[in-house]
């Protein structure tokens, strides 16, 4: 199977074309039809959003590579763990695989089909990540640790304009992706746009040593979910990315140049009583990997493999519950109203980002 390309641009453009008017609105719906349904039997989505180019993913990649290239005690500085590592640098080492720590997950790894397992991973994930918060915070807020000020690295003066310009970029096509998914749900379209103004949003780019780590069957990622609304990335240089569709089937994702991989959360499935489950995905070298690793040194290109990863989130404060006719599914139960932030803390910590309360 593959994951369709669904392109934004008639999307963004409706308003200003009033002629045909119904014909086109049927042409929408049925748009918004296809990204719930994508969304809901695959956990994952392509889009093409004219906003954002491969010009404006290959500049952040520049930057991020010159970035996880400089030493490991350089990097250390921009380390924030009192704040649950929620801003600045994570080092390898750090973030446990969900899969080594979660019993459901176990039991979900048994179960997958023969020829659609997960790599195992046996330790702690080998992949840097730096945590760039996008958009404005709320000024009141009971979750003060999960809305810090960003950290910005010395030696970087393009810095905060190159992670603002391609984060706000990347949050405009997950909002359109929101109210589109909204719409073919059958929701009001800005059912999930509400609950995300002034969300924790977070650019999220990993770093991958591929000097250090370029082995095949390498873990970068070891098989999880994402526990915020919708992961969105842009094509990374280096392939990897194991997704797994609702029926338990494995497939890796290729992303064309110029489009964008949205991935479904946590949060999405929670605001849909689990009519749209969270994406479980999983990040190792792969052959793919290996040719490309072996054509980045003959071009001399660095090896360090980047995601430029944005989680958007639901607002701290806001209540995570099923929405609408969501409301009366059977398993609504399964997700009790529960603060955003909350929820994210409950997270965080089997992960081992975040340590009691006692610890911040």
């Amino acid at each position: 199977m593959e994951i369709p390309v669904i392109d934004l641009a008639p999307y963004l453009n409706f308003s200003s074309k009033p002629d045909k008017e119904e014909e086109r609105e049927l042409e929408l719906k049925n748009l918004c039809s296809e990204v719930s349904r994508t969304l809901r039997e695959t956990g994952a989505l392509l889009v093409k959003d004219p906003r954002c180019t491969a010009q404006d993913n290959d500049r952040f990649l520049d930057m991020m590579e010159k970035y996880f290239e400089m030493p490991d005690d350089f990097k250390r500085r921009q380390e924030r763990p009192q704040l649950h590592y929620q801003v600045g640098v994570t080092p390898e080492g750090v973030e446990v695989p969900r899969s080594l720590v979660d019993e459901e997950i176990q039991e979900k790894l048994k179960a997958l089909p023969i020829g659609s397992k997960a790599l195992t991973p046996t330790g702690a994930d080998p992949k840097w990540r730096y945590m760039w918060r996008v958009g404005p915070r709320p000024p009141n807020t009971h979750f003060k640790e999960l809305n810090a000020e960003p950290v910005i690295p010395e030696g970087f003066p393009e810095w905060k304009e190159t992670m603002d310009s391609w984060g706000y970029k990347m949050i405009s096509a997950i909002e359109v992706v929101a109210e589109m998914a909204a719409v073919g749900f059958g929701l009001h379209k800005d059912a999930f746009t509400s609950l995300m103004e002034q969300g924790p949003h977070l650019l999220a780019p990993t770093g991958s040593n591929l000097k250090r780590h370029g082995q095949v069957g390498t873990v970068f990622a070891g098989y999880h979910y994402d526990l915020n609304f919708l992961t969105i990335h842009g094509r990374s240089r280096f392939p990897g990315l194991n997704i797994w569709l609702k029926n338990g089937q494995k497939m890796e994702v290729k992303v064309p140049v110029g489009c964008l991989l949205i991935q479904t959360g946590k949060q999405i499935e929670w605001l849909t009583a689990g009519d749209c489950t969270a994406g479980m995905h999983e990040v190792v070298v792969t052959d793919r990997t290996i040719a490309a690793i072996n054509l980045a040194s003959e071009q001399n290109r660095s090896l360090w493999r980047v995601s430029s990863t944005l989680f958007g989130h639901i607002a701290s404060d806001a209540v995570l519950k099923p929405l609408g006719h969501f409301a009366d599914s059977p398993l609504a139960s399964k997700y009790p109203p529960l603060h955003a932030g909350e929820f994210v803390e409950q997270e965080l910590s089997v992960i081992n980002l975040k340590g009691s309360k006692g610890d911040a």
